[in-house]
């Protein structure tokens, strides 16, 4: 048994040299490090399940986490994360899914006595091909080839959240106090507060991401970095958004839990972020984007926000219908607060389109329209409006705030014509299907005539 357990190491560890020497390209090999991680932790929860559905179990053995011997673990995650990454060049993924199915049917039941195999053992292992194998190398090979930039971002983001309230909290159990039963305990009321909460908490470091997505053109990963620099969105009020959301969410599990190695891992985290991950980070920035980067960092802290944002270069530009009364007042909303470097501008000038909701352009030229505009529109007010507006354009809340909006406000209508104002919804109900607004009105505005779609 001993012979096998570093049989299951060390061979895995040697394809990964033989596959590193193959593939010297640096980003391909962060990539392969990614995909490792990402197979890691899908191998440990593929393990609970296994255990809870009598599918395999291992023999109690020295050296394991939570009944998976640590070798075996780390064997079977490079060879489903960065091995076949390393020679995704010359193994194609239907091939390589299929090499370590076979690889697997051969080799596990060979591994008896440490490894006790159900009757439907075979069900675990396709479950774990589909489950763990492929998204691991999905995300390894578009991250090395810089593909699908928005499903290597949500995978990033999958990955991220497990290790974060899952693997390091639960670690942090089998190290000392706490455990899970505590916060299952909780009422159904609790629970949903707790996760509220923790939403809430989330927030910024879910806007970051996405920030990083659509404005930087790249992910939270460090060696998949954004190729524009940043400032926008929480990036405007912190320059850690993601670290010190990470940070906060483990605090509020260590205290839901009742772990105090949770907490003292969160300050652990913050330490290395200071003192190492922090100046690499800076330096690597200064490399990069030089005097922007160093005004950038001059005015904005690491781990304390500003309460106003700090938004330098081209002003933003937010188009709101100066006839419609919810845009008005919206306008007069923003302008008491006086945005930082954003201007207001009647939707009829727009240059180029009629629009049908209210639109935000960005000064690097990011738009958004409806809802979403207007929520980017409180990035430049201050911290408290930011919040807002970071869960306003939360996935599915944009989707269902507009849909309030255009049902129970006003629908979608262009800018109206002067003297004129913005339709109701009950005039609008009998005109049929409309296309997107110019902006986000009232049910309190005067009903009239609804205008059709040009042309």
């Amino acid at each position: 048994m001993t012979v096998a357990r570093y049989l299951c190491l060390g061979l895995p560890l040697l394809a990964v040299l033989a596959a590193a020497r193959y593939d010297r390209d640096r980003d391909a090999r962060a990539a392969a490090l990614l995909a490792f991680v990402a197979a890691a932790i899908g191998v440990a929860a593929l393990h609970e399940v296994a255990r809870a559905t009598g599918w395999y179990a291992f023999a109690p053995v020295d050296g394991a986490y939570r009944g998976l011997p640590v070798d075996l673990w780390i064997g079977w995650a490079a060879l489903w994360g960065a091995v076949p990454v390393l020679l995704r060049r010359v193994l194609p993924l239907p091939i390589a899914l299929g090499l370590l199915g076979w690889l697997d049917v051969v080799t596990m039941p060979a591994l008896e006595p440490l490894l006790d195999l159900g009757p439907n053992w075979l069900v675990g292992e396709a479950v774990g091909l589909l489950g763990v194998a492929l998204p691991a190398q999905l995300l390894g090979r578009w991250s090395a080839d810089r593909r699908h930039l928005s499903a290597r971002v949500l995978l990033q983001l999958g990955l991220f959240g497990a290790l974060l309230l899952w693997v390091l909290p639960t670690l942090a159990f089998t190290l000392s106090g706490g455990s899970w039963a505590r916060l299952a305990g909780l009422p159904t009321s609790r629970l949903l507060l707790v996760a509220q909460v923790a939403l809430l908490v989330a927030t910024p470091a879910l806007a970051a991401v996405r920030e990083f997505a659509v404005r930087g053109g790249g992910t939270p990963y460090p060696w998949d970095p954004p190729d524009r620099f940043v400032t926008t969105g929480p990036y405007a009020y912190l320059a850690n958004p993601m670290q010190a959301g990470a940070v906060a969410l483990m605090m509020l599990t260590a205290l839901v839990t009742g772990s105090a190695a949770l907490a003292v891992g969160a300050g652990l985290a913050v330490a290395f972020s200071v003192a190492v991950a922090g100046p690499h980070e800076d330096h690597d920035l200064d490399r990069r984007y030089g005097r922007r980067w160093r005004n950038h960092r001059r005015q904005v802290r690491a781990w304390w926000p500003r309460w106003r944002p700090y938004l330098p270069g081209e002003p933003a530009v937010l188009w709101l219908d100066d006839d419609c009364g919810p845009c008005a007042a919206v306008r007069r909303f923003l302008e008491r607060r006086h945005p930082v470097n954003l201007t207001i501008v009647p939707a009829g000038r727009h240059p180029t389109e009629v629009l049908w909701r209210a639109g935000y352009t960005g000064g690097d030229g990011h738009r958004e329209r409806g809802v979403a505009a207007v929520a980017r529109a409180f990035e430049h007010v201050h911290l408290g409006w930011a919040w807002l507006g970071w869960i306003l354009r939360l996935p599915g809340l944009t989707w269902l705030a507009q849909l309030v909006t255009d049902a129970m406000i006003a629908p979608p209508h262009p800018p109206q014509p002067p003297g004129e104002r913005c339709p109701t919804p009950s005039a609008a109900s009998s005109t049929g299907r409309w296309r997107p607004s110019a902006s986000t009105v009232s049910p309190g505005s005067p009903r009239a005539p609804s205008p059709l779609p040009p042309g």
